[in-house]
């Protein structure tokens, strides 16, 4: 039987077919984990928020219009999830269990660079505001286009150039210590 296309799939589970259902999480699942894990910054979160998210979208995908594609609209619901759930972590503050060994990150050239480098960075965007977060997860973590972030987030494209802006600058400030002295531009 043909899979379909997205907006197929969306219309079959609006009239009650789970199967059509499956078939849409499947496709659309690790890019939305991914977007959670950026946001979230932790494994067990993420995994809860993807949850969260699927359900959401099996919930209300009779109010999906058609208006941006699904993918903009499971986004938005993803990173709605997300910032939802971190506001509610800081109105009750946990303390974060010993994190375990960290598989290397693949971009690295150096091996053992990329292990020792990840926990900081991972420290560094947790600690921006979630609006700045969200749009570095979506346009510098998940390769969207400004617009595409704009339509996910629902902001203005300026806005969301102004928060990868300032995100950046920010992650970089936090994470400028990292160089080596040498490697620093000379009178900073």
């Amino acid at each position: 039987m043909d899979e379909g296309d997205d907006t197929d799939l969306i219309g079959r589970v609006i009239e009650g077919d789970r199967r059509a259902f499956d078939l849409l999480m499947r496709r659309h699942e690790e890019r939305i984990f991914a977007v959670c894990l950026g946001m979230m910054r932790d494994r067990e979160a993420a995994l809860d928020a993807t949850q969260d998210t699927f359900l959401t979208v099996f919930r209300k995908a009779q109010q999906f219009r058609g208006d941006a594609k699904l993918t903009t609209w499971m986004h938005r619901i993803a990173v709605n999830t997300c910032l939802d759930r971190l506001r509610s972590r800081q109105r009750r503050a946990t303390s974060p269990l010993e994190s375990v060994a960290e598989p290397e990150d693949a971009t690295a050239t150096d091996p053992f660079t990329g292990v020792d480098l990840r926990p900081a960075i991972e420290d560094a965007l947790s600690r921006i505001p979630d609006e700045y977060r969200a749009a570095i997860v979506l346009c510098d973590l998940q390769g969207a286009s400004v617009a595409e972030a704009a339509d996910v987030l629902e902001i203005a494209v300026g806005t969301v150039k102004s928060r990868l802006h300032r995100g950046r600058r920010l992650l970089a400030r936090d994470l400028g210590n990292l160089r080596h002295p040498s490697d620093r531009p000379k009178g900073t």
